[in-house]
């Protein structure tokens, strides 16, 4: 999609030109699939919409990147959310506006605990909101939950591509440095923050990462499904990082949950039922 850089939008409250295209993603309404994975890089979109049967750009605006296409026949749409909760809300808002509703974030992470190695994928349970976005939304308390259909499309998914993954909890922050215990600038320190690593590991979280806890208490507040597939790029245990490290993993997962999901929403629909399990596929 084309845009010219000034537009009128409907409203202040309603950011959207007369024809429907979001502000910042720049997508109308047929634009996107119901299924739409989110990477945080706009480098990852092409990655992902590479491994399709075919796939269109559909439109490029800041950070927001995005291709509609199809996965072994399933119509499928890739949104690049650049980092952080603030960004990430904003693309899943627009993207709910014009017919989205199951979400997976296909991203990087550093792993905290010893027995999840560099390379390695981390499907996420749950993720603690250690970020500021999503309490703009709900109190603290509320849960930040993978659903549970996309997480076990994601489980089947890495079973089904024999990728080496681990189930549990995530944190998501609003820093890369302090906030996942990195020294800042000149070794700046905190007391908390140097304490952070310790106190996660012993809570049993899996990894550090910075968009799962928005985009999965934005997707429950909002009635849609969301998960979360990242890859491994460092450990602090080790003290390793390597650039890049089971992108390609994470992807293929992401991309095989959306076909794996689609097959049980049919199922679903063919057999007059709202929510998936098991037996329903004897």
């Amino acid at each position: 999609m084309v845009l010219t850089m000034t537009r009128r939008m409907v409203s202040a409250e309603r950011p959207e030109d007369e024809s429907g295209a979001q502000y910042h993603i720049q997508c109308r309404k047929g634009d996107v699939a119901k299924y739409v994975l989110l990477p945080g890089d706009p480098g990852r979109v092409p990655i992902i919409s590479s491994k399709w049967d075919s796939f269109k750009v559909v439109a490029q605006h800041r950070e927001y990147v995005t291709h509609t296409g199809t996965y072994k026949g399933v119509p499928i749409s890739c949104t690049s959310t650049g980092i952080g909760g603030p960004s990430s809300a904003i693309a899943l808002e627009e993207l709910l506006r014009v017919g989205a509703d199951t979400f997976i974030r296909v991203g990087s992470s550093g792993a905290l605990q010893s027995h999840i190695g560099v390379g390695d994928v981390i499907i996420t349970a749950g993720a603690v909101r250690m970020e500021g976005t999503s309490l703009q939304y709900v109190w603290q308390g509320y849960p930040a939950l993978a659903n549970y259909e996309v997480l076990q499309a994601l489980v089947e998914g890495a079973e089904s591509l024999g990728v080496k993954y681990h189930v549990g909890v995530t944190a998501s922050t609003d820093s890369f440095y302090l906030g996942q215990g990195r020294p800042g600038f000149k070794g700046y320190m905190t007391h908390q923050a140097s304490h952070l690593l310790d106190d996660a590991k012993a809570a049993g979280i899996l990894n550090f990462e910075m968009e799962a806890a928005t985009i999965l208490t934005l997707a429950s507040l909002y009635g849609a499904r969301a998960g979360v597939v990242c890859a491994v790029l460092a450990s602090r245990e080790r003290d390793e990082f390597v650039a890049g490290a089971g992108v390609e993993d994470a992807v293929r997962v992401g991309n095989e949950a959306v076909r794996i999901l689609s097959s049980w929403d049919a199922e679903k629909a063919k057999k007059g039922r709202r929510y998936f399990f098991p037996s329903l596929l004897e």
